[in-house]
């Protein structure tokens, strides 16, 4: 499962780790012979932006990056068949005395693009930004790199809640089969390799063509699972490794939130306490039962009728709880804020009067509602399918549903509600086995809500070269640049400058 960095990146939530047998995809990426045209490629750097209104690529030419489109299989089982390209940024290393070689960046998802990352990352990471090349990547069929669409009308199909009766589920087994099919028509011949696994070869490919002999790496929630993959893949080839919400194997799962329950609801409630002591701002409720009434009277409200937001939106129950979900991935006041706002616009439109979104609202409306969301989210559907589909039969979601409810009653519907991936041919590679031991740097919040805090111990476990830096008190995700907790990020650049783990595992309050 990442966090404010962008609107899908809430459902990024339970990115968390699987990982396979040798297989003889895995033989093709070790062979130097087989892959020797890729690893031995020029890359051509340029100039980012690609035309006048493109901000992002200004903003990367401003700084002082260059780009490039790197040549990987599309299947490397197959090396002499089709290929496709990646997208990368970077940002050189300018301390070239201290110089300590590629830092590769993930901004999570999955699915999330990461060209734009060496910006935000060398911001926080001062000084220490100087002895990296920073390197950006849009992973395979995500942005700049070549592309994936299925032509979906919504952006919300890993992150829909089942509703509130068996008929509102029988729309949500139509709406998962009819997405899948589409998938299929569209792309059903590259779907086989829209895997974490050939992002992790990807990945080692770029390695290659830079001239480096070994990564550092930096990933996010999803970002977490994949570096963990390279590790399994290419044990050897890593240098620095830092795993910002890190999750045990079996949440990593075709249903992102599920597991992650509790934890939502918990958020759920620390936030309507947070609400009713600005009762007087938001008038959501002085208490944090009437506060959660309030949001309970919205749930029921569209699940009769949808809310009218706008001219533009209708946000049904299928949709309404991810908007909830998405605002509780952050115990900041500004991201509380945030959604305090949404629910007391929600709250009048439950009432039904005629209610405008305010900008950041009709920009998730319309990644979630419409077709503007429906690369983002193919990609991120067939990444996780891809990686991990399985057929459990539509009725199995449907008792988890219910079995869930009255425990978890926002989270419980969306977290194991039904897929596409119930749709989905079988993955090509069976799930990874991490069994290896890179030494890595794993942070994590104690009431993260999308990557849990149990998960991160376990990894700690299995890991025993590794070290845990825990945030204890924070209900957040995405802590490192992210959360503003300068031990936090001290501890982190002082990995990133030496190489060194601390002795012991070391703690941050919130």
């Amino acid at each position: 499962m990442s966090t404010s960095r962008h609107v899908k990146a809430f459902a990024a939530c339970a990115a968390v780790l699987a990982v396979t047998a040798t297989t003889t995809a895995t033989a093709a990426t070790t062979d130097p012979d087989r892959l020797a045209r890729f690893h031995n490629q020029h890359v051509d750097w340029h100039d980012c932006a690609l035309g006048a209104d493109d901000e992002l690529g200004h903003s990367l030419d401003a700084a002082g990056a260059d780009c490039a489109d790197i040549t990987v299989p599309l299947d490397y089982a197959d090396p002499g068949g089709r290929t496709i390209t990646i997208a990368i940024s970077r940002l050189k290393a300018t301390d070239t005395a201290h110089r300590v070689g590629p830092l590769l960046l993930n901004d999570g998802g999955p699915a999330g693009p990461g060209l734009h990352m060496p910006l935000t990352k060398s911001e926080v990471m001062g000084e220490v930004a100087d002895r990296y090349d920073l390197i950006g990547m849009d992973p395979r069929f995500v942005g700049r790199s070549t592309a994936l669409d299925c032509g979906w009308g919504l952006g919300s199909a890993l992150v829909r809640s089942a509703g509130s009766d068996r008929a509102a589920y029988r729309q949500e087994i139509a709406v998962a089969r009819e997405l899948a099919g589409r998938c299929e028509r569209t792309h059903g011949d590259v779907l086989p390799y829209v895997t974490t696994r050939n992002t992790a070869r990807d990945m080692d490919v770029i390695r290659a063509a830079l001239g480096e002999h070994a990564l550092s790496y930096l990933g996010y929630s999803y970002g977490s699972y994949l570096g963990e993959v390279y590790t399994q893949l290419f044990p050897g080839r890593t240098d620095r490794m830092v795993l910002d919400g890190v999750n045990s194997p079996e949440y990593y799962s075709q249903t992102l939130l599920r597991g992650a329950e509790a934890a939502n609801e918990a958020a759920l409630r620390a936030w309507a306490s947070w609400a009713a002591a600005r009762h007087g701002t938001y008038g959501l409720g002085s208490t944090r039962r009437e506060v959660l009434a309030t949001v309970e009277r919205i749930l029921d409200a569209a699940a009769q009728k949808p809310l009218r937001i706008g001219e533009a939106y209708l946000l049904d129950e299928h949709v309404l709880p991810s908007v909830f979900i998405g605002g509780l991935g952050s115990d900041l006041d500004e991201r509380r804020a945030d959604l305090a706002g949404t629910v007391r616009l929600l709250a009048r439109a439950a009432d039904r009067e005629p209610v405008e979104p305010s900008e950041a609202l009709a920009g998730q409306l319309e990644f979630l509602l419409t077709g503007t969301g429906s690369a983002s989210s193919s990609q991120m559907t067939a990444i996780i399918c891809g990686d991990v589909a399985e057929r459990r039969g539509v009725g199995s979601y449907w008792r988890a549903v219910e079995e869930s409810r009255e425990r978890s009653p926002l989270a419980g519907p969306l977290a194991n509600n039904i897929t596409p991936c119930e749709f989905w041919d079988r993955p090509a590679e069976a799930p990874t086995v991490l069994d290896n031991d890179v030494p890595a740097l794993l942070v994590n919040a104690t009431g993260d809500p999308r990557t849990l805090y149990a998960g991160a111990k376990a990894m700690r476990e299995q890991w025993p070269d590794s070290r845990l830096l825990t945030v204890e008190g924070a209900r957040q995700h995405g802590l490192y640049g992210e959360y503003g907790n300068s031990c936090v990020d001290e501890r982190v650049n002082a990995y990133l400058r030496t190489g060194r783990l601390p002795a012991h595992d070391p703690t941050c309050e919130a």
